[in-house]
This record gives structure tokens, sequence and C-alpha cells, in this order.
């Protein structure tokens, strides 16, 4: 019996997990908690059947049944309409529990779930106000979003897990679920796939980056909120003081063009490197190869697994005091969150740390810090405790 099973409860359980997409072939952070969840659920000895929409095949030595309930190309009611259709269809008996962690998917079969069964949502953000915040949407959008598909699916639900207490006041505030139903659970942090086993010289070679440059690093979806923008012209603001700077930017999404026309009006085209999307195996070498990680998230950051993967590579990571960010980074090195969101504030920090006048946390302490506090074994746990409760 494995050292996991061992620390796991005796008595295996079926679960069934409604998500998103499959980790890595939708490489999101919310398909990535869903992914390391069932897969340490799975370790347990627990029955886990993961629902979710364009789903591969299961593989045969697959601990973990998945089933595809829609396209994601197809337009959203054919795609509502197959989830349910679909969900029904596959249904053979009933779990002991479910656990359910997007409220778009949710909403479709909320009625048809097995009744008497507990149902866990875990929370991963305000799905509707983060649409507002990216202008991606009409108003008549943004309003059914909130109150017709969340709002509706979170009343149906017993508990709640959050990754933070920042995510667990809007969850209160904004959609009215009483705290005594919400449990404020932090993400965690494959420690075996992030680790630091390279050298940063070793790390900058395979990747092909300077090896004579202070290396910056983030890896976000290139949105608005996400705050690219401000570290750019923080960039700018001490590339005077800093002139070997260097920042590796790995992402997608819909402002690139907007980010790669900044990077030129403010100069900085021998600074800035758009990796665009960044294979999950050179994550890790990539965490290892950065003097520094910056998370200069401008809003909804509700935890920040990036934070978590660099420490646990032993990098150390600068972020904004937005969302769960700071929860992570306040008892281990608060000197790293910056006073406000704003530029000014980035370059600040940025410049300290560069020109080594404020010390930063060693490769060791960043390691330790996320085995002793996140390792996904550990927080699978306590979060099998709450969807089983």
């Amino acid at each position: 019996m494995s050292e996991k099973t061992q620390n796991c409860s005796s008595t295996a359980a079926s679960i069934l997990t409604l998500g998103l997409g499959w980790f890595p072939h939708t490489p999101g952070g919310l398909e990535r908690y869903i992914y390391e969840l069932t897969h340490e659920l799975a370790a347990c000895q627990d029955n886990i059947e993961l629902c979710g929409v364009g789903l591969p095949e299961s593989p045969v030595d697959s601990p973990i049944k998945l089933t595809n309930l829609a396209s994601p190309d197809s337009p959203i009611w054919q795609r509502f309409w197959s989830i349910r259709r679909n969900f029904q269809k596959t249904r053979v008996t009933k779990p002991d529990a479910i656990n359910l962690h997007f409220a778009l998917y949710s909403f479709p079969i909320m009625d048809i779930l097995p009744k008497n069964i507990p149902i866990t949502f875990n929370f991963h953000g305000p799905w509707a106000s983060e649409s507002q915040q990216e202008m991606v949407n009409h108003q008549l959008s943004i309003i059914l979003k909130r109150w017709l598909i969340e709002k509706s699916t979170y009343n149906r639900c017993d508990r709640f897990v959050v990754l933070s207490k920042a995510f667990g006041n809007i969850l209160h505030q904004q959609y009215q679920i009483p705290w005594e139903k919400i449990h404020v659970i932090p993400g965690g942090v494959n420690i075996h796939r992030f680790q630091p086993n390279l050298s940063p010289q070793a790390a900058r070679q395979q990747l092909g980056w300077p090896d004579n440059r202070h290396i910056l690093f983030t890896s976000r979806r290139l949105v608005y909120r996400m705050g690219i923008d401000k570290l750019l012209q923080a960039l700018a603001l001490i590339k005077p003081k800093v002139p070997d700077v260097w920042l590796a930017i790995a992402g997608r999404g819909h402002m690139q063009n907007l980010l790669q026309q900044q990077v030129k009006e403010l100069g900085l085209e021998d600074s800035v490197k758009f990796l665009g999307f960044l294979p999950d195996e050179q994550l890790p070498i990539a965490y290892q190869a950065a003097d520094l990680t910056v998370m200069p998230s401008q809003s909804f950051e509700g935890f920040g697994l990036a934070v978590l993967e660099s420490l646990a590579c032993g990098t150390p990571v600068l972020c904004t005091p937005i969302g769960g960010m700071p929860e992570i980074l306040t008892s281990f090195s608060p000197d790293l969150i910056t006073a406000t969101p704003d530029t000014a504030a980035i370059a600040e920090k940025l410049a300290n740390i560069l020109l080594g006048e404020l010390a930063i946390p060693s490769r060791q302490d960043c390691r330790q810090y996320a085995v002793n506090y996140y390792d996904w074994h550990f927080i699978a746990k306590k979060v099998r405790d709450v969807i089983l409760a």
C-alpha cells in the first residue's frame, strides 16, 4: 500500500465531479485544479467520475472515468441540451457526493441531479463579474450569467469551497451565500512536477534564454485584469536603473496585439519576449530560469496557483495586493507584496529587488514553504472532508 493510500480515509467513496475541459488539453488554472484534485482523490481509492465538455476518451490506465457531455464548439443552447441529455443517458448508479466546479455547465443538470446527495460547489470566481471586467459581453448577457445561471446554481448547492477569504467574501456579498456554508481551502501544488531540479543556468540554457541578465517571468492569460500592461509600464520605469532586465511572458489572450504594440511604444523590444502558449513540461523550467516571478493582477485573482508553482520551483514571487495572493505570501514574505496594484508600486518593488535593496527568500526557503503548506495531497484531503461531510 502506498504512503498516500495509507494517509487516506479507510472508506472509499463514489464522487461525481463536473468541471470544464481536461488538462492539459485545456491549459487553464481551473482545469489544472480539477485535474490535480481528481487524481489525488482517485489515489485515495475513491471512485471518481469527471463530467465535462470536450473531454477525451478515458485512457485505459486512467484512475478516473471521463464522461464527455458536449462539444465546446457547439452553440451554447445546443451545448446545454447536449449536457442535459448526455448526463441523463450516462447515469448508472448514485454517487455518495457531487462536486461541481463551473456554473455554466452545472446549470443544465441541477434539477436532474440525484436527490438527497450532498452537492459541494468549488467557487473559482465570479464568472459574470469577470466577463464584465473584460468587456466581452453585453449588459444583458452579464445579468443572465449572474442571476439566471450563477445565482440559481449556487442556491441549489449545500456547501462551497473557496480558495481564499477574498473569494469567500465575494461569494457571500455578491451571491448572498451564508458564511456557514463556505469553507476556505487554498489551492495546492504538485510538488513532484514543480521542483527545483535544475540550476537557473541550466534552465536558461534549455529554454534559450539570456544567461547574463536579470530575468522576470510571468505566466498569465493576456486579458486586462492580469495587469501585464502595468508590468510593462513598470519595466519601462526601472530600465534606466536596471538596463539588463528581461521579461518573459507566457500565455495567450485577446490583448496580445495591444501588448506587443505597447512594448514597441515603450522601447522594450530588447527587454520583453512573448512566449505564447508554453507547454506544460516547460513551465517548471521557466520558473527555475527566472530570478523572480511577477503576478501583477488588477482584479479577481481568487488565489493564484502560479504563485505556488513558482515557490515550489524555488523562485520567489512578487504580487499585487489583489484577491487571494496576499493570503499566500503574507506569512512567508510580506515584502513581496506591492503597496498597491499601480504601475509605480510595481516598479518600486522591482527596482528594490533587482538592485539588491530588498532581500528575497532563498531557493530552499521558497521550496520548503510550498511543500509544508500547499502539497496537493494534503489540500485534497481537506477538500474531500468537505465534499463527504
